[in-house]
């Protein structure tokens, strides 16, 4: 009997364009066919996945979620029985905190398939990369750069600048989110560019920025925080051109700090396949896959067999070796149950005490409630 199984993955090439290179070659291979649908970046980071898992077989989700979807019981762990080879293998190869960020109470929840964390983007036309936050600020009183700022991407910028200043947000619910006066360093820092930049930066998501610099006649050229996509890298993609490399430093701690994303490929536990779909998981995860198909067809390989390739650099202006630094030093963001409603109330809290000119003071009191009230919620 043949296998016919539902995928979910976001709308962008890098997100879908590798799939479906991939399930045509896992259809080759197992007779199992995959037909994957997707959504718009926003309503990846924010909708909720039980929903998701009782329509789908397979997710691309991102960490953040494990804890709540470890409550709601609505996947189904990847460390199964007789593949402990396997995901050691993968683990070894995890490129920063990929892997470990899907490890949850014990359970591997999810296999990275793609990697990510906020870098530094540029037109190499128009400009060369950056290296430090106060050369940025020059560049912006030009009128040159951009920051995506559409929730939840201005708490990822407050919590990269947090820790490269040198006091990461924590993540285990003990204590405060944020030493107070550290808070008010990196949202003053935050402020300083935001009052530089164009007011509807605080309605765009990276894509949005990068399809604005990639127009050959805008005047952005460079944003210092930005989550790598490497379709921009690629010649041909756009008609301009857009490189990738370590964040700008703004601390003493070189560029470390900054906030993971990326996704990882997990499979429901509701599906009525779901032996097919774990195989899939570590078929489309593996080293093989992920230097080879997976990269070839747009997307933006989890593992380190695919940044270490030269052929896989050479086709992306070397938009892996140049932000693997970055990357390596990233931060986890928090993962408990109750955490992806604080993502989104802080997002908003941070937006509106920039645009209002709140006392930072009370937007990082206010961000330490929230963060507070989110374990309580759970």
């Amino acid at each position: 009997m043949s296998v016919t199984l539902k995928g979910m993955t976001w709308s962008h090439p890098r997100g879908y364009d590798p799939m479906i290179a991939c399930s045509r070659l896992w259809q080759k291979r197992t007779g199992v066919e995959i037909h994957w649908e997707k959504r718009s970046l926003q309503d990846f980071e924010t909708y909720p996945v039980d929903e998701l898992a009782r329509a789908y077989d397979i997710i691309v989700i991102d960490h953040p979620h494990v804890g709540q979807i470890t409550k709601e019981n609505c996947l189904a762990p990847l460390d199964v029985e007789g593949r402990e080879t396997e995901r050691r293998a993968l683990a070894d190869a995890s490129v920063g905190r990929s892997y470990s960020s899907y490890t949850w109470q014990g359970r591997q929840w999810a296999f990275p398939i793609d990697a990510a964390t906020q870098v530094q983007a540029w037109r190499p036309d128009r400009t060369d990369r950056v290296e430090s936050w106060i050369e940025m600020l020059a560049l912006a009183r030009h009128g040159k750069v951009a920051l995506p700022m559409r929730p939840p991407h201005s708490l990822m910028c407050f919590y990269t600048l947090s820790a490269n200043l040198g006091h990461a947000c924590r993540g285990d619910g003990v204590g405060q989110l944020i030493d107070v006066d550290a808070g008010i360093a990196a949202f003053e820092r935050l402020r300083e560019l935001t009052d530089l930049i164009d007011p509807a930066c605080f309605s765009m998501d990276p894509i949005a920025v990068l399809e604005a610099m990639s127009d050959p006649a805008s005047k952005l050229v460079s944003t210092p925080l930005i989550y790598g996509y490497v379709s921009y890298a690629m010649p041909g993609f756009r008609p301009s051109l857009v490189k990738f490399g370590d964040i700008p430093v703004a601390g003493n701690n070189g560029h470390s700090g900054s906030a993971l994303g990326g996704t990882g490929i997990a499979v429901s536990a509701f599906s009525q396949s779901q032996e097919a779909a774990i195989d899939f998981a570590y078929f489309v995860a593996s080293g093989e896959v992920q230097r080879g198909a997976y990269a070839a067809g747009g997307g933006q390989p989890g593992h380190a067999a695919a940044w270490d390739d030269d052929v896989v650099n050479a086709a992306t202006s070397d938009f892996y070796r140049a932000t693997r630094k970055t990357l390596e030093a990233a931060w986890v963001r928090p993962r408990h149950d109750g955490y992806m409603a604080f993502q989104q109330a802080a997002s908003d809290r941070i937006n509106d005490g920039l645009l209002r000119k709140d006392v930072p003071r009370t937007v990082v009191d206010d961000l330490n409630r929230l963060f507070a009230e989110s374990f309580a919620a759970a």
